[in-house]
């Protein structure tokens, strides 16, 4: 058989099998238009489940005439022209191949008026010949799109139909998707001439939450939060639902720029981020959208475009993970009390529940994941540099739902066991790092205080940075020298401090502290399989409680592989893959009862470690860095003083200038 060029009808027939699956696929194919096309009403007729009719109505920008053609051709399109615009698409078609390809397995009617024209053209064309024919018609501002006689050319695949209504429970799925991502929308939805759905356009805080609760059920409303993160170019918000009786599990909504997803990066993050905070290992309900720039994602690796590539895919997992997890955490917990964080200015966001001021979290009060829970340990965990701190902001999405019109059932949990009861006091108690930073602080006020007369006071910089010095237990902080390096006035003398020594010695004596009750270990945002020799997998199984003290949490898939779940702050932005042999190493010979002293040379090697890449600091960070080591014991402050402050010869300087000085007179 030789090489030949398919005719076009076969090779919109070949393409028809990738965007014609079934009625369901040509309805979205063509409510995507109208949007595109700016429609801000669109009405959908449905016949026998979309075999025999599909009409689409809507009242958007309209095709010209002499274009009504080319817009029923292969690869023919108005949002294309250029590489640069399919690396940066803002629509939801680009291909130029649905309309084509409904046309070869249909009788397709096509009419449309412009803004600019008086009289609408209608084009008509169908599966046989693929010939256009255009004429004049009757038609308002808009266009309408009619689909009859689904595969009428093609039995095999009409034969593979659903039943009527099977096929127009999909296409009633469709149109609540579509309606969830565009509140502004209007929507009719008829079968067989009987209106089914009819949403209005959602302009208002409760309108918007009727809809909602109109298109997932009064259930998920009531027991659900509303969630808004942002950090730089992403954004993430919407709902997520509560676990309680009764949960609805059908009830997953997820969009990325207002496109419809079915994303596993999504849906992953999801997963865990709920399985973290409630302990079942199941997806939320959720209703939630994505935003993020047009060249930071590609749309265009699926073949219905269910699915994305993100360019920063792990930042958005991250993003996505934080989000979700604060927003239940908070929804399971509401007795717990917030941390008192900088509030953040509102963010105005459709659907957006009514917050207050207590309820907004700066986007810097929350670093990383990895500082989820860590209440105390803020020694031990590094400044991330690497990591991305997103701002959250959750609302129970119960608390309109009496101006909604819809009445909250709330979930009562069960009253807690003694044994939860017991852990819930402990968690409580305040740890020594946290009375340690209460003293520190309160006398810091007083410094402040004391100082109120300086004529330095308050001045900032553009960048917060003290704009001459900062007092801490009396002594000046001055400056921050190339990122690292602390310009300290201590009774008259100038002292240089080595900012990440210092960090290091911080988190080995915390790690010290924490030795006895385990460190307290973190998730990773995706588990890491690690190909040992056997005898450091036999190590692991052998030291498994030590390795949970650690902060380690691993699991075997085989006799030669180690799979990392959860790891110690420190380790975190760590290269596990040559870490993790080195660490087996360091306690192979360890006992369980290995006390403080016995793990201080280990606990100094996590550090170094932990302090891997951790070559600039801001001033915030090196002076919270310092805070924390002057509150060291002073044996600890005595032992590593003279390792991590030099003193500068000043007065020699001094006594140049004083020379150059006399020269100048002379």
């Amino acid at each position: 058989m030789t090489i030949q060029i398919l005719p076009p009808r076969l090779a919109n027939q070949i393409a028809a099998g990738e965007v014609v699956e079934r009625p369901s696929s040509v309805v979205k194919e063509l409510i995507e238009n109208s949007i595109d096309a700016g429609a801000t009403r669109i009405d959908i007729d449905i016949d026998k489940g979309g075999a025999k009719l599909i009409r689409i109505r809507d009242n958007g920008s309209g095709v010209e005439k002499d274009q009504l053609g080319l817009a029923l051709s292969r690869h023919a399109t108005s949002k294309l022209a250029t590489l640069d615009d399919l690396e940066a698409i803002d629509s939801l078609g680009f291909r130029g191949e649905a309309l084509a390809s409904i046309s070869s397995v249909s009788r397709l009617t096509f009419t449309s008026r412009t803004k600019a024209q008086s009289e609408a053209w209608q084009a008509y064309a169908e599966g046989r010949d693929m010939q256009v024919q255009i004429k004049p018609a009757a038609h308002p501002i808009g266009t309408t799109v009619e689909v009859i006689d689904l595969f009428f050319n093609t039995p095999a695949r009409r034969k593979f139909l659903r039943t009527d209504k099977t096929e127009f429970n999909h296409i009633d799925e469709l149109v609540k998707r579509i309606a969830l991502s565009r509140f502004d929308l209007q929507i009719t939805l008829k079968h067989n001439g009987k209106v089914i759905r009819s949403y209005r356009p959602a302009s208002t805080l409760e309108q918007q939450e009727r809809r909602v609760a109109s298109i997932t059920s009064n259930n998920f409303m009531a027991n659900c939060m509303a969630l808004n993160c942002e950090h730089d170019d992403i954004k993430l918000w919407g709902w997520v639902g509560l676990p309680h009786d009764n949960a609805p599990m059908d009830v997953q909504y997820s969009y990325v720029n207002g496109r419809m997803m079915r994303d596993k990066l999504i849906n992953h993050a999801l997963r865990q981020a709920y399985e973290e905070a409630t302990g079942i290992a199941a997806p939320p309900a959720y209703v939630l959208f994505i935003e993020v720039s047009v060249r930071e994602v590609d749309v265009n690796v699926h073949p219905a475009k269910h699915e994305v590539r993100f360019h920063q895919a792990r930042l958005v997992h991250d993003f996505i993970f934080q989000g979700v997890f604060k927003a239940i955490s908070e929804g399971i917990s509401p007795s717990m009390p917030a941390a008192e964080l900088p509030a953040q200015e509102a963010i105005s966001y459709p659907g957006q529940a009514e917050q207050s001021t207590d309820n907004r979290i700066s986007a810097h009060a929350v670093e990383d994941s990895a500082h989820i829970g860590l209440a105390g340990n803020a020694v031990a965990s590094p400044p991330m540099q690497k990591q991305h701190s997103y701002g959250v902001s959750t609302v129970s999405g119960s608390s309109h739902a009496k101006s909604s019109g819809y009445t909250p059932q709330r979930y009562i949990p069960d009253a807690p066991s003694a044994g939860a009861i017991k852990q819930y006091n402990h968690l409580l108690q305040p740890t020594k790092a946290e009375v340690a930073e209460l003293q520190q602080a309160s006398r810091h006020n007083s410094v402040s205080n004391n100082a109120a007369e300086s004529p330095y006071q308050g001045r900032q910089t553009p960048a917060s940075k003290p704009a001459f010095a900062e007092s801490i237990a009396g002594v000046k902080l001055l400056s921050l020298l190339r990122d690292n390096y602390l310009l300290v006035q201590d009774d008259g003398a100038l002292l240089l401090a080595d900012v990440r020594a210092m960090w290091q010695v911080n988190c080995k004596v915390q790690l010290l502290a924490t030795w006895e009750q385990g460190v307290i270990s973190q998730p990773l945002l995706l588990p890491i399989s690690i190909k040992l020799d056997k005898n450091f997998v036999e190590t692991a199984k052998n030291q498994r409680n030590l390795l949970n003290r650690l902060g380690l949490e691993l699991n075997y898939s085989n006799s030669a592989t180690i799979i990392v779940r959860k790891v110690p702050a420190q380790l975190r932005q760590a290269n596990l893959a040559a870490v993790l042999p080195e660490l087996l190493q360091q306690i192979v010979h360890l006992s369980e009862q290995a006390t403080a002293s016995d793990v201080a040379p280990l606990c100094h090697w996590l550090a170094i470690q932990g302090s891997h890449g951790l070559t600039k600091f801001t001033w915030e960070q090196a002076t919270q860095i310092y805070s924390q080591f002057i509150e060291q014991d002073s044996c600890v402050q005595q032992q590593y003083r003279s390792k991590l402050f030099e003193q500068l010869d000043y007065m020699s300087v001094i006594e140049k200038f004083n020379v150059c000085d006399k020269e100048v007179s002379l």
